[in-house]
């Protein structure tokens, strides 16, 4: 993907949409194709030509100067330890040195950006300094916030010291990935530091805006009887994508959940958190992103499915004629009603797509895990008779500040039944999903703990805040650090007689694993 910045005296050619962009030297507005880019800033043609030329004292002869651009880390400063030697952007997914990061100007003058548009903050690579360490715009007003040198979009700090794990859910419109993900991350703020020690914060409060407004809207209420209910993800929807300009053309950029998981001090692993800490970057994406035709070079919103650790697809048994008529024997959920949707071909689309940006041939799988998610299983538990009350995480009966383990054996044991009754019930999606990814496990989760209702003269479902109680919610995450990311999350065998213990051993998933 070009990359839209214009460097030295290069004329920006990108004129797309009439924008008016501010110079930073006089203060004046012009078309984008009467500007440069100078060093990340906005410079009009005639400044720009003042700033280029010089008078010979005693001949008056006018010379021209070449533009010199202050070499990265020309801020007369040391690098400190904690950077990272490579910075990933989670927007772009662009990686460079911790040198070539860009700063977003602070002064109400400094506006107009070739790549975001005329009205966002100028991005300038530092020559100058505080005290306290922060760049200093060209007006001297004082900068703290980062931005990536290729789509110049705001980068956390944290994502400068830590390493990123990427993580892609997916899933058919109407599958629960939304309450799916509120009620994740809710669960996830209090169990990580109650059981395993783990500091679970926001590391971008700004993209994590709306995830956070979702669990005030099902956790918070004032209200324990209001009736709630979360809107439906839209395709390209401003909450969740950010445009950019590249080259010629407006593009679509996710936006990610970012979230610090890093050990407190009483995980036995306190000591290598520098090593082991992670910024868990979560992309979710409409489900029509992922009907044929729609990832294109403008609206590249799901390439971040090559660049994830582990997979996750939400698989939702109420939108599969089949099942639903098993489920009508063990429940009435008004969710087994309506439209069914053939889930298997948008995992046959996500793999397409995966093979295509990782050049991977047909006859290879992925190796980057898969992990199913079964929402509802408030809805069709009974049908294996799943008991979800009692969670897979290990606490130790002795002592209370022992960190807990995750019962890897038991989530292994129960996803064998859920992909013995797939199997029986929709093995095309179990063919697919095996026949993409070398590692497959199968989990279920219930986002609201109960079935919703109907409301009269109101569209939609809903259910009284009060009485929403996740369940397994955090288990994917839970599961995927204790078998993939090793130091934060240890994974044990239950002990004998725990809840979680298999009454025999579970078969192997996705062919012996």
């Amino acid at each position: 993907m070009p990359d839209a910045r214009v460097k030295g005296d290069d004329v920006a050619s990108n004129p797309v949409d009439g924008s008016l962009f501010q110079c930073v030297k006089c203060g004046q507005k012009y078309p984008v194709d009467k500007v440069w880019n100078s060093n990340g800033q906005v410079i009009c043609k005639t400044c720009h030509e003042k700033s280029s030329t010089k008078v010979d004292a005693k001949t008056g002869d006018k010379a021209s100067v070449k533009e010199t651009t202050p070499k990265a880390g020309a801020a007369r400063r040391p690098r400190p330890s904690s950077l990272l030697r490579k910075v990933t952007c989670p927007h772009c997914w662009h990686r460079f040195p911790p040198e070539q990061i860009l700063w977003v100007s602070q002064h109400s003058e400094l506006l107009g950006d070739l790549v975001l548009g005329s009205d966002a903050a100028s991005r300038f690579l530092p020559t100058r300094f505080s005290v306290d360490g922060n760049a200093l715009d060209s007006r001297g007003m004082q900068s703290q916030t980062l931005a990536c040198p290729k789509c110049h979009l705001v980068i956390p700090r944290p994502l400068t010291e830590t390493e990123p794990f990427f993580v892609s859910i997916v899933g058919v419109p109407s599958s629960g990935k939304s309450y799916f993900l509120t009620a994740m991350t809710w669960e996830l703020r209090r169990i990580l530091p109650k059981d395993f020690a783990i500091i679970f914060n926001d590391a971008d409060t700004v993209t994590n805006r709306i995830l956070n407004e979702y669990e005030e809207l099902l956790f918070l209420q004032a209200n324990s009887n209001r009736m709630v209910a979360i809107r439906k993800t839209e395709v390209h929807g401003i909450a969740l994508y950010d445009q950019i300009r590249m080259g010629q053309q407006i593009v679509s950029l996710p936006r990610p959940f970012l979230f610090s998981l890093r050990p407190a001090p009483q995980h036995p692993n306190f000591a290598q958190t520098a090593k082991i800490g992670r910024i868990f970057c979560l992309y979710d994406n409409a489900g029509e992103a992922f009907e044929p035709g729609e990832d294109s070079s403008s609206s590249p919103v799901t390439q971040h499915l090559s660049k994830s650790r582990v997979l996750m697809f939400l698989y939702d048994p109420t939108q599969d004629a089949r099942f639903r008529a098993k489920c009508r024997e063990v429940s009435n959920d008004p969710q087994l009603e309506g439209r069914s949707r053939r889930q298997e071909t948008v995992l046959i689309e996500v793999a397409s797509r995966v093979r295509r940006l990782t050049n991977l041939p047909a006859s290879r799988k992925f190796d980057m895990p898969l992990i199913v998610i079964v929402p509802k299983a408030d809805v069709w538990g009974g049908l294996i008779g799943l008991d979800l009350d009692h969670e897979p995480i290990l606490r130790s009966s002795t002592d209370d500040h022992e960190v807990s383990s995750v019962d890897v054996f038991g989530i292994e044991a129960i996803s064998a039944k859920i992909r013995t009754l797939l199997l029986h019930t929709a093995p095309e999606f179990v063919t697919a999903a095996e026949d993409f990814c070398r590692h497959v496990i199968y989990i279920p989760v219930s986002a609201l703990g109960r079935g919703p209702q109907k409301q009269d003269g109101q569209e939609g479902l809903f259910v009284p805040a009060g009485e929403i109680r996740p369940k397994w919610v955090s288990v994917p995450l839970l599961y995927m650090f204790a078998k993939w990311a090793t130091g934060l999350v240890s994974g044990a065998v239950p002990r004998q007689g725990s809840p979680m213990q298999p009454e025999v051993a579970p078969t192997a998933v996705n062919g012996g694993r």
